[in-house]
């Protein structure tokens, strides 16, 4: 039976619309026009509409009507927060904190049209399974709204989850179809399959996933979801992919099963089914099928298409989280910087003082990261450029990577695939590397996994011919990794075949030819190179 709370209906509630026929008068003179203005009267009235008492038909006629306007009204919302440093700014948190309530304000719609099925209102008896398919649709919009925009969702949108799937169980209809109609689409789907699709849209780290690609997995989820069992035990195969476990008495998301315990609120997903068909898709585009011959539909390209199938095998086949090295938990204080300059400093032990020509891109790196223009030369310029005192601890380590933890509610926001420099203390050096991912943890603090790169980091200045020194980053040759030396540059500098010179920390002057793009980063580009001469 449902657990989930419910703040009582109240008689002085007055939403502007109190019925279907209100709501279609409503929307047909809505305004779109501002968006941030009709996101929050919709958010309004529908939480005013939530209080309102009335009968659960008729209220559930009018929460369908305000589906498709509020669909597209969150999606545009959304886009505010696309390819945003964490944390989050004033204004942005704002806009991610209405998404989410309007969110969840349809799941208390929803969850008071299947109070009253409970209750046992007759004109609801033939609606179960719509009702509870529509909870679980949006309590999963509103977990997974936190995932992609970085922010580790509260544990109590787990449990109303895990709640609501757990009652369609009881109920019996888990596998009944629901008729899906959105916009000009229909659909047939079950609670199982939106269960499924929510669990492991969650598990694909979504944050990691440019806003096409999130649209595309939305689209193959709708599918594939129905290739997943839920089941109350499971069995393993050597070699094929492992069952995923998820806890309906929990409050997270899918796990490893290895890091679950039995228990007759347990159920796992059988992954070898999804497992194969992401295999054979994979293996037929790289042997030259088309998109729509696999059934993938519309994308940028193949290419695209294998990258992303690949990535989502990871996530959900190959135990992502443990199958390269097992991390040695450490919980030591650690010295992290970020942003090509503040590294340079790191390494270098002194302030930079930029080219008069870099000086304005610096000042504004200064300004995002500490608020503020900082004086160079300045006691204060040297603290903030060569170790911030922000708290940070390295909770676990390996030779290819590292998770931190930043303790200090620091100022300072950090992207997706930007360059860090990570060291124990004073008696080491720095290692270089990259952010692989981020998030925010429901205490508000940043944290953040770190992939490293092999070797050393020299710092050096870099130039284009006729073009202002910046700085760089020489990475020697590691014969144990059998990784060639490559160099570290400003990602608007790369040009294949392109002509640097290079300045060592003796003054010593290379011409090097630029070979190819090792890696893309938020702001750096590893590339290989070739030296020329000796430069004059």
């Amino acid at each position: 039976m449902l657990t989930l709370p419910l703040e009582p209906t109240d008689d002085r509630a007055d939403p502007i619309f109190k019925d279907k026929a209100g709501c279609v008068a409503w929307l047909a003179q809505f305004q779109l026009t501002n968006l941030q203005q009709a996101h929050s009267q919709l958010l309004t009235q529908l939480t005013a509409f939530n209080l309102y008492p009335m009968p659960g038909l008729e209220r559930f006629y009018t929460l369908e009507t305000l589906r498709e306007t509020l669909a597209h009204i969150q999606e545009d919302m959304a886009k505010k927060l696309i390819a945003k440093a964490l944390p989050l700014g004033e204004r942005e948190l704002m806009v991610f904190m209405v998404i989410t309530q309007l969110w969840q304000a349809m799941v208390t719609g929803y969850q008071r049209c299947l109070q009253a099925y409970v209750a046992g209102d007759k004109k609801l008896a033939d609606l179960g399974a719509v009702l509870c398919e529509r909870c679980l649709r949006y309590s999963g919009s509103a977990i997974f709204e936190h995932l992609r925009s970085g922010y580790e969702c509260n544990p109590k949108f787990w449990y109303q989850l895990h709640d609501l799937y757990a009652f369609a169980e009881a109920q019996g209809f888990q596998d009944t179809e629901v008729e899906e109609v959105l916009g000009h689409t229909a659909a047939q789907g079950t609670c199982r399959n939106m269960y499924v699709r929510v669990l492991l849209a969650c598990y694909a780290r979504p944050a990691e996933l440019s806003r096409t690609q999130l649209k595309l997995l939305d689209r193959w989820l709708a599918t594939w979801s129905k290739e997943v069992r839920v089941e109350t035990r499971y069995s393993r195969s050597k070699g094929d992919a492992q069952p995923l476990a998820i806890d309906l008495a929990g409050t997270q998301g899918l796990q490893a099963v290895e890091e679950s315990r039995p228990g007759a609120q347990m159920r796992y997903l059988a992954m070898v089914p999804l497992s194969k068909l992401l295999r054979v898709k994979i293996i037929l585009l790289q042997q030259g099928a088309s998109l729509d011959q696999v059934g993938l539909g519309e994308l940028p390209g193949k290419a695209a298409a294998i990258e992303l199938l690949v990535f989502l095998h990871q996530c959900w086949c190959e135990d992502y989280q443990t199958r390269i090295l097992q991390r040695q938990k450490i919980g030591v204080p650690v010295q992290v910087c970020y942003t090509p300059d503040m590294i340079f400093a790191c390494l270098k032990g002194k302030v930079v003082v930029p080219h008069k020509h870099a000086m304005d891109s610096l000042m504004r790196k200064q300004m995002e990261t500490f608020g503020r223009v900082l004086p160079v030369g300045s006691a204060t310029s040297q603290q903030a450029l060569s170790a911030p005192e922000e708290g940070w601890m390295l909770d676990d380590e390996s030779v290819l990577g590292a998770k931190l933890t930043r303790h200090n509610h620091a100022q300072g926001r950090l992207n997706l695939h930007q360059l860090v420099a990570v060291r124990h203390d004073e008696s080491q050096p720095f290692r270089l590397g990259a952010v692989v991912w981020l998030h925010v943890s429901t205490l508000g603090l940043l944290q953040l996994g770190v992939g490293y790169v092999p070797g050393v980091p020299e710092p050096l200045h870099v130039m284009v011919a006729g073009g202002a020194p910046q700085v760089g980053f020489l990475l020697p040759e590691e014969i144990k990794v059998r990784t060639p030396a490559s160099l570290i540059i400003p990602r608007h500098m790369f040009s294949a075949g392109g002509l640097l010179q290079i300045v060592r920390a003796n003054g010593e002057k290379q011409n090097v030819r630029m070979g190819i793009s090792v890696t893309r980063g938020f702001d750096y580009e590893r590339i290989s190179f070739a030296i020329i001469e000796a430069a004059t």
